[in-house]
């Protein structure tokens, strides 16, 4: 229990800097977001209109008067309104933070389904073909940034094979064949670097379990070799590939940015770029500071669980 409470305290409190120096760092960008707002067609607003807008967002309160505004909002559930279009942040991020969450969960089953068996493979035969094949393909999946690879996967899937539409969302309750054939491809762009990461990773972890002295006197018991897989060597790999994954999985919350821009995937990149370029504040914080609590989510219950498979790491 107090390896649980301490790891939720250090959570928490990780949050609360994550959130000040994105509040701190949005407001020292140049620029006013009350002109902003106001200016038309490259003409200049008027100062009073602009000392009037400014009075109604609160931006004329001193920094650290909008900095505990915040705070005591956020206490209450309330990320506040959209300078913009005046609409509820958290309602925005509600509404498209489930889309992006099943992008990344897709994303993670699919590497998770071809880069375990084929890193337990590779390890079993060190050396062999499908472990040179399997390993090359990976660093060259690695070296190719993600917008390449939905580029091209737009290019070949649907610009010139039309298996598969280039982009776009429907609605899962009203079409949900169509819903998973527009999730796929992003999908792919968005696993494709987890997977051979978690290729790499678990063919390293097998090959070190696999030669430890508990290992070869399983084998020398007579167990068989499924059985020695299973329960002792997957089973004690297991614990750096989830540490890996859990790093990683957080890091697809940013890098959906970009796929989701590419293959028109509603989920928070569209409200997050516009925001950034109106110098949206509370929407910027509110996006920025959910991924973040979303990544540190993720890190908690990958230490929870590691913790929970070997029992070493909460005495430690």
């Amino acid at each position: 229990m107090r390896f649980v409470v301490r790891r939720v305290a250090v959570s928490l409190l990780l949050v609360w800097v994550v959130a000040s120096i994105v509040f701190l760092a949005i407001h020292l960008v140049p620029g006013d977001p009350a002109e902003l707002l106001l200016s038309t067609g490259g003409s200049a607003p008027d100062a009073a209109t602009v000392a009037e807008l400014r009075e109604r967002l609160g931006l004329n309160l001193p920094l650290l008067t909008q900095y505990a505004n915040f705070f005591a909002g956020l206490a209450h559930g309330d990320l506040g309104q959209s300078l913009v279009d005046d609409y509820p942040v958290l309602d925005e991020i509600g509404l498209r933070l489930p889309r992006t969450l099943e992008l990344i969960a897709a994303g993670t089953i699919l590497a998770l389904i071809v880069s375990l068996p084929a890193g337990t493979y590779a390890a079993l035969h060190q050396g062999g073909r499908f472990d040179r094949i399997a390993s090359g393909i990976a660093a060259l999946v690695l070296a190719i940034p993600v917008f390449v690879v939905g580029t091209l996967l737009v290019l070949l899937m649907a610009q010139t094979l039309h298996l598969m539409p280039a982009g776009g969302y429907a609605p899962l309750a009203k079409a949900p064949g169509q819903h998973f054939l527009l999730l796929a491809l992003p999908a792919l762009a968005i696993g494709k670097g987890l997977a051979a990461i978690l290729f790499r990773m678990t063919r390293a972890s097998v090959l070190d379990v696999a030669v430890l002295d508990y290992v070869r006197t399983a084998r020398a018991k007579g167990l068989s070799p499924n059985r020695v897989l299973i329960r002792h060597v997957l089973r004690n790999a297991l614990s750096p590939i989830l540490t890996v994954l859990g790093l990683h999985m957080g890091s697809l919350l940013g890098g959906t940015v970009l796929v989701e821009y590419v293959f028109n995937w509603p989920g928070l990149s569209t409200p997050l770029l516009r925001a950034v370029e109106a110098r949206d504040y509370p929407m910027v914080v509110g996006i920025v500071l959910v991924i973040s609590a979303l990544f540190l989510a993720i890190n908690l219950v990958t230490d929870l669980t590691r913790a929970a498979l070997d029992p070493r790491i909460h005495t430690a």
